[in-house]
Parts: C-alpha cells; sequence; structure tokens
C-alpha cells in the first residue's frame, strides 16, 4: 500500500509502513541450492510437455533489501507440484528491493523491479542466472511489473510518482532504454491522497489495451500501445468511488469481466471490459469478508483457469477470501475466508497448473501453500510455511 522508502533515507513510506511491524522475520541463512532449479519453461510459464509433472518446479520470491530484517536479493526456491512443499534456498544478489517479479513468455527472463526512489527495471537470464542489465524506470518507486504477450514490451507501475513506463525487450531478454513515461495527472487525488500512484500496468485479455491501475487518483487508466513504438496513448478512463484505492486487476479468462481489490476502503468490485474500446465499467464495491473489525488492506486476486472461483488476499485480516464466479464472470458470490497461515499476505499466485495457491506473507517473512480445488473452490493448507525474509512476492514457474 502506499508511497516508497527512499533508499537508504530511513525515511518510511505508507506502502511500506503499512506492511511493517516490530520483529519482522530475521534474516534466514540461504545457502546455494543444491541442483539449480528445473529449466526455462515455454510461453505463459508451464513445464514442458517432457518435463514430468513431479519434478521440482522453481519459485522465485520477490522482498526488500533495504529494510530491517529484509532478504538480500531475490529468493530461489523450488516447490513439488504435487505436495506444493518448499524446498531449498538460495539468492539471486544484485538486484536491489525486488519487491515484485514476472517472467517473460518464452520463461528464459525474469523481470524485477527496483523499488526505490530512483526507480529502476532488471533483466535476469534464469538458464544461468545472469542480469542482463538495469534501465531506470523515470520514476520513483516501482511497486508492478508485466511482460506484453509479445514478448517485446516491458510494462512498469512507478507508485511514488504516479508514472506508468515501458522498456522494449530484445531478442536476448534484456532491456533497451525507456520508450514512453507517461504520469497521472487528472482526475486529482482522491481523499488522504497527496499525489497519484499508480500501483498495476498490465495488457487485457485481448491484447488490444494496457491499463494501469493508480490508488492516488482512484482511477484505472486505459492505453493503446504502439507496438512498433512502445509509445502508449490513453483512450479511457475509468473511476472507482472517491478514497476506494484501487490496487490490483485481475481479468476473469474469458476476458470480458475484471476483479478489483480496492485497498483503501477494503472493498472488491466487479469491472465490465470492452476489449473494442478498452473501456472499463466498474461496478458496485463488494464485500471483502475481512469481518470481525480489524483494518484490512485487500491485496490482489487470483482466478482459476476454469473462471469459476476467484481468490483474493486480505492483509490485515490475514485470510484468503473464496468467491464463486457467476454469469460468466459477471457476479462473485462470497464464500468465505480461510485463514492464510502466515501475517500481512500482500501477494497471492497460482500455480500454472493451477493446482496450488502461494501467498507471500510479508511481516511474518513466509510463504504460505495451498491446494486448490477447482471444483469446489476448496482451498487447504499445504504442509508448514516456507522462511523467507520480508516475502512480498512469490512467483512460481
Amino acid at each position: 500500500m502506499g508511497t516508497e522508502e527512499a533508499a537508504g533515507s530511513g525515511r518510511w513510506s505508507r506502502r511500506r509502513f503499512v506492511g511493517a511491524v516490530a520483529g519482522t522475520a530475521a534474516v534466514v541463512a540461504v545457502p546455494s541450492p543444491a541442483a539449480p532449479p528445473a529449466g526455462p519453461a515455454p510461453a505463459g510459464g508451464h513445464p514442458p510437455a517432457d518435463d514430468p509433472p513431479t519434478r521440482p518446479r522453481p519459485l522465485y520470491v520477490g522482498t526488500y533489501t533495504s529494510v530491517d530484517g529484509g532478504g538480500t536479493g531475490i529468493g530461489l526456491v523450488a516447490y513439488d507440484p504435487v505436495t506444493g512443499l518448499i524446498t531449498g534456498s538460495g539468492t539471486l544478489t544484485g538486484v536491489p528491493d525486488p519487491s515484485y517479479l514476472a517472467v517473460h513468455p518464452d520463461g528464459r527472463t525474469l523481470y524485477a523491479v527496483d523499488e526505490r526512489t530512483d526507480g529502476a527495471v532488471t533483466a535476469v537470464r534464469l538458464a544461468d542466472r545472469r542480469i542482463l542489465g538495469t534501465r531506470r524506470t523515470g520514476g520513483a518507486g516501482p511497486c508492478h511489473l508485466s511482460v506484453h504477450p509479445s514478448g517485446r514490451w516491458l510494462l512498469s507501475a512507478d507508485y511514488g510518482s504516479g508514472s506508468v513506463a515501458v522498456h522494449p525487450i530484445d531478442a536476448s531478454g534484456a532491456l533497451g532504454e525507456r520508450t514512453d513515461l507517461v504520469t497521472h495527472t487528472s482526475p486529482a487525488p482522491g481523499p488522504g491522497q497527496q499525489g497519484p500512484h499508480a500501483h498495476q500496468f498490465i495488457t487485457s485479455p485481448d491484447g488490444g489495451h494496457v491499463l494501469a491501475v493508480d490508488l492516488g487518483t482512484d482511477t484505472v487508466y486505459t492505453y493503446r500501445l504502439d507496438e512498433a513504438q512502445g509509445t502508449l496513448t490513453e483512450v479511457a478512463q475509468a473511476h472507482t468511488r472517491p478514497g476506494a484505492g484501487p490496487r490490483h486487476l485481475t481479468f476473469h479468462p474469458g476476458g470480458r469481466y475484471a476483479y478489483l481489490a480496492n485497498e483503501v476502503d477494503d472493498t472488491a468490485a466487479v469491472c465490465a471490459y470492452d476489449p473494442a474500446s478498452g473501456r472499463l465499467a466498474i461496478g458496485a464495491p463488494q464485500s471483502t469478508g475481512a469481518e470481525g473489525g480489524a483494518t484490512n488492506y485487500p491485496a490482489q486476486f487470483a482466478v482459476t483457469a476454469n473462471g469459476r472461483f476467484a481468490f483474493l488476499a486480505n492483509r490485515g485480516h490475514n485470510s484468503l477470501a473464496r468467491y464463486a464466479v457467476e454469469a460468466g464472470g459477471a457476479r462473485l458470490r462470497l464464500l468465505g475466508t480461510v485463514p492464510v497461515g502466515g501475517d500481512f499476505p500482500r501477494q497471492i499466485a497460482l500455480s500454472p497448473d493451477g493446482a496450488l495457491l502461494f501467498a507471500a506473507n510479508q511481516r511474518s517473512g513466509t510463504v504460505t501453500v495451498f491446494h486448490v480445488d477447482s471444483s469446489a473452490g476448496e482451498l487447504t493448507p499445504a504442509g508448514e510455511p516456507f522462511a523467507s525474509p520480508v516475502a512480498v512476492c512469490a512467483l512460481p514457474l
């Protein structure tokens, strides 16, 4: 949540402060793994066809390196795709504050934000874990990034400056100089906000538009990306109610609906999406399931590949809300919540086969794993939490 901390300044931003508590998990020793994770995955991060279903799969963990008790880089571990057990531990150093991670569609390159005042994005070749280079975003505190489905463009969101950036990706997976930077200047910041705070930048399922979620202006911006030049043209805006603080948008696999987590007012919303125009229509706010009076900041949705269920990470309530998806994606029906088994689930992700759900728990410094019943929407814990300092992002391949 919130804004970014100046690197090395000791000043805490709202974004990090919300996730910080006294006694943050101590740094744990992380020896190099006995064997490297499984080889590169093809498009979408799915295992190669000849990869046995029980072969350990790689899991990358993002953290903050500039906070007390934080990590020293990107966590390198592996998980059993059947049991969910996370084993081994290593670290890729040299990437400061890698708080969000994404993988190229061909599975060969990992990208990380460098969430600092002088924001940057870094590319890592997975075959030998070599850092291919770092490029400045032109903004402050990048907190999210994604790869365009073409594999040619990296999209990043700068929370501190309320801007979004585009970088070209070459054939090796390395990043070129930024081709565009857009700062959100309209509408004015919402209640309690001092400026725009871009929190996410993603591509629509049809590939026709890219959408930026801005917590500070209570707006989701739709852009058309020029795939030849890497430039952005705004085509639409969708506004939440004032003070909602939208954080993350997750599309239903049908491509016509999406689910929005509103961090500040603790609500969720169903959004209708028109692929032709790129327009998003944000529906009425509804419950996150975080009852009982605890302050709660919903973080992120995950939707099963069959489109029947959605899960929402609740920070504060420390739960995963379970929803049945109805009417072809147009409606969410709250089924209940399950304890996440950690403190402050900052981010969640499904394994490529959808059988497991991973939750990165910032305050407890753990990653918890759940078996997913995609026919009933049930979540069942898969063993004990895995210790990982200030875990803020878990990316299973």
